[in-house]
């Protein structure tokens, strides 16, 4: 179960490498549009069909971790990018 509503952010990074527990996962990171705070997440916390990734840019609504509450979940995009640009 998730920490309260919904939130909002934009994605300002993504660490391809060394992210996670293990240092096998990557890790995005988003910034709340209330309060400015950082929440980190992996790709297995994005909620999508097929490939799962975000660029930095992007927006996002999202849940914070209550188990954790320096994390993100149940992240999805709001604004879907144009195939054509994304797979250039």
């Amino acid at each position: 179960m998730s920490g309260g509503g919904p939130r909002y952010g934009t994605i300002v990074d993504r660490r391809p490498h060394g992210g996670g527990l293990s240092g096998a996962l990557g890790t995005y990171v988003v910034r709340d549009d209330e309060d400015d705070r950082y929440y980190g997440f992996d790709y297995r916390q994005i909620v999508t069909e097929g490939f799962r990734t975000i660029r930095t840019g992007e927006r996002v609504r999202f849940h914070i971790s209550a188990e954790s509450p320096d994390r993100a979940e149940f992240v999805i995009r709001l604004d879907q990018p144009d195939p054509a640009e994304y797979y250039r």
